[in-house]
């Protein structure tokens, strides 16, 4: 699925552009995963060239199987030219059911605080929701630890609204949220 996806620039943030992964992210994609802030939301860790080949190989399968379809976040977009890497968000088709799936995002350093999260988010979800209806998708969950609260307000920046507390169960080591976004939730 060749898939791309625009989001407007706004007076304060610049335009973004989501496409899926390929060879060209390696050498930003290990520079995001630099930051200590990412690998420690973010995981499996992208430590070198090595590591960010088999992270895109996992992005490809993903989108191979329609289980996990993940975007690249590039801000700005002139014709073919993209710009930084700003993040990642992708959405898990993990379960038999098609009513629902889950979402996750990350933001590279340098673009936090830009509203990168929230509106790449708001861009996946609405994709997802148009794309897959005919398939019965209803729902998207948001998970998240509790004390990550920089996801709780992109969370809520993108109408994911609470939904409960989760137990710590491996590999988190800490209770989390659960954010749910329906289809009819209004905009």
């Amino acid at each position: 699925m060749n898939v791309t996806l625009q989001v407007d620039a706004t007076p304060s943030a610049s335009a973004l552009f989501l496409r899926p992964w390929n060879d060209g992210d390696v050498e930003p994609l290990v520079e995001a995963y630099r930051d200590p802030t990412l690998r420690r939301w973010a995981g499996p860790p992208v430590e070198s060239i090595e590591d960010a080949v088999e992270w895109l190989e996992l992005q490809r399968c993903g989108w191979a199987t329609g289980e996990r379809l993940s975007f690249a976040v590039h801000e700005g977009h002139s014709g073919t030219v993209e710009g930084r890497l700003a993040g990642n968000v992708v959405m898990k088709r993990t379960g038999p059911s098609h009513e629902s799936a889950e979402v996750g995002y990350w933001t590279a350093a340098h673009a936090r605080g830009q509203g990168v999260a929230p509106r790449a988010l708001e861009a996946l979800t609405s994709w997802a929701f148009d794309v897959f209806a005919g398939v019965g998708l209803k729902r998207l969950d948001l998970l998240h630890q509790v004390d990550n609260l920089a996801s709780c307000r992109v969370a809520e920046k993108a109408r994911y609204g609470f939904h409960q507390v989760l137990p710590a169960r491996p590999p988190f080591p800490r209770d989390g949220h659960l954010h749910i976004r329906r289809a009819d939730t209004p905009a």
